[in-house]
């Protein structure tokens, strides 16, 4: 039988696991799942048919390497820092490599050694990074193949609740890295190309500097600008293009709300609160603003934010419930961001019922024979409850078709790679249509860049 290691069994392995299972029978295969809490790793696992799950700690030299030489293909879902380790095995012992992860520094080293070895080692190959790249690259290849000119090119992706589940003020759950959300966007201005010209969004400024969008059945949607839109501008060709912006999708209003945390200093991550352990949430709101020996907290708090007392805004920030004095912080020396995020999982934490939805929004600009085009793609996945998501699908099968494929000798160009070749997302993509995964496109009018608020 051909073996299969799967490394980590968290959120985003559900549909993984179940993708190759259903295939084991037929594609001759058998999975083994290795993570540090098997416990996790069975509850995925429907029968005991063709799969085993075994006891797997990556910095373990003697349980990877024992689990990695038996395999004919490795696939690491564990977060992007603890590949490297386990990529090193695959080549010392001649096994391929699939990761949904962004290429380090550290993987993108190995490459000579990978394509030595006539390895295919595929990263970025989940949703965000992943069903973005190949998505993206199959229009743009499709107008290049014509006779067409990118000028333009705005991806926007969100991770979301589903309507059904929308039941905030705020529009919004978590259904990723809680933490990732609280400090989203910090770490240097947002950079992006508008019309020929670098465009810069200081953190302070970015969840008002937004984008509307509307998704058909969907409604509107608003978008804030990634911290490097240029990132992939090379990689997909587009040297010359005019504008290029990437971005992350929100409901309308949600970027105006955050943005008062930003303003007061909330999302901080770089130093720790005293005493934090025995503060309740109204302290640690009030440590943010001035004294005063007359007004509330809540008075001095829509004062120096200017939100006026039948502002929806407002509403929002009682909702989160984050003037109680009797909800305690109860982080020993936590930063104003990790705060923040355990107020927040009060509120925005899914329940058991909850479904979450993954949305994403390609824009293409181009030339033909004197004329402008553009043609505006939108996929939308809900998921199904809280084992098989939206996240875990649009993450897990992408990595599960590209592992058999890399398997069954369609993907066959060896390196350290990302999906963006004919030779990979073609396949990948025709497949994830059979699940419910696939873009609507249409043509509009051109209309440049949207000017609104850039």
């Amino acid at each position: 039988m051909r073996k299969i290691l799967i490394i980590g069994a968290g959120k985003s392995s559900s549909y993984l696991i179940k993708y190759l299972l259903d295939k084991s029978s037929t594609e001759n295969l058998h999975i083994t799942i290795g993570d540090l809490n098997i416990d996790n790793a069975k509850k995925l696992v429907t029968t005991d048919k063709n799969v085993s799950v075994v006891h797997l700690d990556v910095f373990n030299g003697d349980s990877r390497t024992k689990a990695i030489k038996k395999a004919d293909i490795v696939i690491s879902m564990l977060p992007a820092r603890f590949h490297i380790e386990a990529a090193k095995d695959c080549i010392k012992y001649a096994k391929h490599m699939v990761t949904a992860s962004y290429v380090s520094e550290e993987m993108q080293a190995l490459d000579e050694e990978v394509k030595a070895n006539n390895l295919v080692f595929m990263n970025e190959i989940g949703v965000d990074p992943g069903i973005d790249h190949m998505s993206a690259m199959q229009v743009i290849d499709h107008i290049r193949d014509n006779g067409g000119k990118m000028i333009l090119f705005e991806s926007f992706t969100g991770g979301l609740v589903a309507p059904e589940s929308d039941n905030n003020l705020w529009n919004y759950k978590f259904t990723w890295n809680p933490r990732n959300v609280v400090t989203a966007g910090q770490g240097g201005a947002a950079k992006f190309l508008q019309e020929n010209q670098f465009k810069y969004i200081p953190y302070n400024r970015l969840f008002r500097r937004t984008e509307f969008l509307e998704i058909d059945n969907y409604g509107r949607f608003e978008a804030y600008a990634n911290r490097d839109s240029l990132k992939y501008q090379n990689v997909y060709g587009l040297e010359h293009i005019k504008t290029l912006y990437r971005g992350t999708m929100r409901r309308v209003g949600f970027s105006r709300a955050w943005n008062v945390f930003v303003q007061l200093g909330m999302t901080d991550d770089s130093y720790t609160i005293d005493d934090s352990e025995n503060m309740s949430y109204r302290n640690f709101v009030n440590a943010f603003l001035p004294y005063s020996p007359t007004d509330s907290v809540e008075l001095k708090f829509r004062h120096a934010l200017k939100i006026d007392q039948d502002d929806i805004v407002w509403d929002k920030f009682l909702e989160l419930d984050i003037f109680s004095s009797t909800k305690m912080v109860e982080l020993k020396k936590a930063t104003p961001a990790q705060i923040l995020q355990k107020i927040l999982m009060d509120s925005w934490t899914l329940s058991q019922d909850d479904k979450d939805m993954i949305v994403m929004y390609h824009k293409f600009g181009y030339e033909r024979n004197g004329e402008q085009y553009q043609i505006d793609s939108t996929m939308v996945v809900v998921g199904e409850d809280q084992t098989y998501t939206a996240m875990a699908k649009t993450v897990g099968l992408p990595v599960a078709i590209a592992a058999l494929d890399i398997l069954n000798g369609k993907i066959k160009t060896p390196g350290v790679q990302i999906p963006i070749t004919k030779e990979v997302y073609s396949p990948i993509l025709e497949e994830l249509k059979e699940y419910g995964i696939q873009f609507t496109e249409k043509e509009v009018e051109y209309l440049g860049y949207n000017p609104l608020n850039r």
